[in-house]
């Protein structure tokens, strides 16, 4: 399942999808490598929202910035052209689990 946190306003649509599926919270890792690259401190790993049996954790955005993400994330994104691939948490993913709508 595709968990998308984020808003839409009149400037955009702003949401960051984490595929739950292929997420595992880097359980093998001491730390999720989305939460250690993150210099907004905008993931946290936790229980599945959309699939609350599910007992391993996935990463997730937390609560505080699902609707500021714009800002939250405006410093990993350079002004004018970009990949999204080359984000932080985009790249640092293993199961290229994240991806961002904007």
């Amino acid at each position: 399942m595709i968990a998308q946190y984020g808003y839409r306003d009149g400037s955009g649509v702003y949401y960051i999808s984490i595929d739950t599926d292929l997420c595992d919270g880097c359980t093998s890792l001491p730390q999720p490598k989305c939460v250690e690259v993150c210099p907004a401190g905008v993931f946290e790993v936790g229980e599945d929202e959309i699939d609350p049996f599910r007992e391993e954790p996935v990463a997730k955005v937390k609560e505080e910035h699902r609707k500021k993400l714009r800002f939250s994330c405006a410093q990993c994104k350079p002004a004018g052209g970009w990949d999204v691939n080359e984000l932080p948490c985009v790249k640092s993913c293993p199961k290229n689990a994240i991806s961002h709508s904007w």
